[in-house]
């Protein structure tokens, strides 16, 4: 990835664990939804709805106490939608080692107050929530 600034970064609990004690796959997603929403909502500078997850992996196992950092790229950007890939590297928690334990893609469709979509780019004040209005950003 190019960003190397991480999105998101979390330590695995014991409740993120499966019945087999590794880090349940449904954890790892969720966190790069996650990172992967606030960089659509950021640079679509509002509300952005995931309608599209694909290309899962998971080719390094995780372990609890593990430190997750989410990095996350924009693929593609159309009218309405926002295409991003989203990287988990494990940090091991005694140490510096790290590897990549999953990885994903993801479309959000910025949408508007009613819930439309909307442009990816708008101009001035039609970006900006309105006053007194707090954002309801869905990354």
């Amino acid at each position: 990835m190019t960003n190397p600034q991480p999105q998101i970064r979390v330590t695995a609990m014991p409740t993120d664990m499966n019945p087999y004690g590794g880090v349940f796959g449904g954890w790892l997603m969720s966190q790069m939804a996650l990172g992967a929403g606030s960089l659509a909502s950021r640079e679509g500078q509002g509300k952005a709805v995931v309608v599209s997850a694909t290309d899962f992996a998971f080719p390094g196992a995780m372990a609890l106490g593990d430190e997750l950092n989410v990095y996350c790229e924009i693929l593609k950007e159309g009218n309405t939608s926002i295409t991003i890939a989203a990287e988990g590297i494990a940090r091991a928690r005694h140490g510096e080692e790290t590897k990549l334990v999953c990885k994903g893609t993801f479309v959000f469709v910025l949408a508007d107050d009613d819930g439309k979509p909307r442009p990816v780019r708008m101009q001035g004040a039609a970006a900006q929530p309105a006053a007194g209005h707090a954002s309801n950003n869905d990354g």
